[in-house]
């Protein structure tokens, strides 16, 4: 009897054991990028050298409001290779919609279209893909484009979205980007828009675009995914 009791309370302590480190190795919690309250945890660069990250972003009844000009971005200090990323975003009710996007695994030298890969927010245009400053993204032959010499984005690459599923401007709406090794995949408003494979695999910064047009976001989580 002793010993059968023994041999149970071996088990149950490998089976803990082996739970708890099942879960650890499963993913880690969602975190708030974005805490409603204010800007900790993000850094920014713009075109223009002497304005200051106050003069494009700022947090209004827990929102976080990007004016559009100067251009340049907001992004996080801490870096993230794998992971799916909730964004809700929205253009200012009553304004002229503009252009924005989400940036990942951004590395380099700052710019004003890093080195990443984007998930674009222009209006009319969500869900479409780009890699800038030679970024390598893949898909669809179809829908693929490649620019060697844009002006901006250096050797830049494109996979334009499968289908539109925006809300009509001054409406929320939710992007759900999942960044898995080579593959990213695009979910807006509970459709899939697009999946690029073949990216480039590194840890990267998540950056959120001032690029015209005044733009709100409400929403910026993260949840690491374990590989």
């Amino acid at each position: 009897m002793f010993r059968y009791t023994s041999l149970l309370a071996a088990a149950m302590f490998l089976v803990s054991l082996f739970g708890v480190t099942s879960f650890a190795k499963q993913g880690l919690a969602e975190q708030k990028l974005f805490n409603g309250k204010d800007l900790s945890g993000w850094e920014h660069y713009l075109v223009e050298a002497d304005a200051k990250m106050t003069d494009v972003w700022s947090v209004q009844d827990g929102l976080l409001v990007c004016e559009g000009e100067p251009m340049g971005y907001l992004c996080t200090k801490k870096e993230y290779k794998n992971f799916q990323l909730v964004v809700e975003w929205r253009w200012a009710p009553g304004s002229e919609p503009g252009n924005s996007g989400v940036l990942m695994r951004i590395t380099g030298e700052p710019t004003m279209l890093p080195n990443c890969v984007e998930a674009q927010l222009a209006s009319g245009s969500a869900g479409d893909m780009y890699g800038f400053q030679g970024f390598v993204i893949d898909g669809d032959p179809a829908r693929k484009m490649e620019i060697p010499d844009h002006k901006l984005g250096g050797h830049l690459r494109g996979l334009t979205k499968i289908e539109g599923n925006e809300k009509d401007p001054g409406k929320w709406n939710r992007y759900e980007i999942t960044a898995a090794e080579d593959k990213v995949t695009l979910v807006v408003n509970g459709k899939q828009v697009n999946e690029a494979t073949g990216c480039d695999v590194r840890s990267g910064k998540i950056g959120l675009q001032s690029e015209g047009g005044v733009i709100h976001f409400r929403t910026v989580n993260i949840k690491p995914i374990a590989q």
